[in-house]
């Protein structure tokens, strides 16, 4: 944790809201609340932030149609500075177009940055039962609204705990468990806080 970090919003004591919108993975799928990465990385960057809010709108199930429907109010509602996308896994294992996916969160970006919200897009993995081939186009749905968009990206989000170790997954494979859960909260921090140095 970088807690020697400051920024001018932190010497200028602005306050920082960061929305998250996501699925299972950032819902604490099968594991206490407290436990999964977005309370966990709440807890770390209030540390080095204190006057960061971390709104937690993520819901096991969501598909980027789902996350488009809701952002609209929630973006209404907490006037977030900052907006983390972690949805499109669900698409993936639904077997829906790459096109809508694609599709859904370029109309979730372009939202956020028409009221001047930052965005940090975090690209997901499919198992690897899907195969090769299905994981690379999906992987690169993500690739290109990041590079279309200009928006921050934290690709493949479960590099270095699934198929890793075996105590960092559940059972189905999909989901980390939560001992993972300190790995993603430390990725998504750092990630974070290179945005907020700028």
């Amino acid at each position: 944790m970088l807690l020697g970090f400051h920024s001018c919003a932190y010497a200028n004591h602005t306050p920082i809201s960061i929305l998250i919108l996501g699925d299972s993975l950032s819902a604490a799928h099968n594991i206490p609340l407290q436990q999964g990465w977005p309370q966990l990385f709440s807890n770390n960057i209030r540390s080095s932030l204190p006057q960061t809010s971390i709104i937690n709108a993520s819901i096991s199930g969501e598909t980027t149609y789902g996350g488009l429907q809701r952002l609209p109010q929630l973006l209404e509602q907490h006037k977030p500075t900052h907006l983390i996308i972690e949805l499109g896994g669900n698409d993936g294992l639904r077997g829906l177009g790459f096109d809508q996916s694609s599709e859904n969160l370029r109309q979730m970006v372009q939202l956020a940055q028409a009221r001047e919200t930052s965005v940090l897009l975090i690209g997901v993995r499919m198992p690897p039962n899907f195969g090769a081939a299905y994981n690379a186009r999906f992987q690169q749905v993500f690739e290109n609204i990041a590079a279309e968009l200009a928006i921050h990206y934290l690709p493949r989000f479960l590099d270095g705990i699934a198929a890793s170790d075996p105590a960092l997954m559940q059972a189905d494979g999909i989901h980390p468990t939560a001992i993972a859960q300190p790995l993603l909260a430390d990725k998504v921090e750092k990630r974070m806080l290179e945005i907020l140095r700028h």
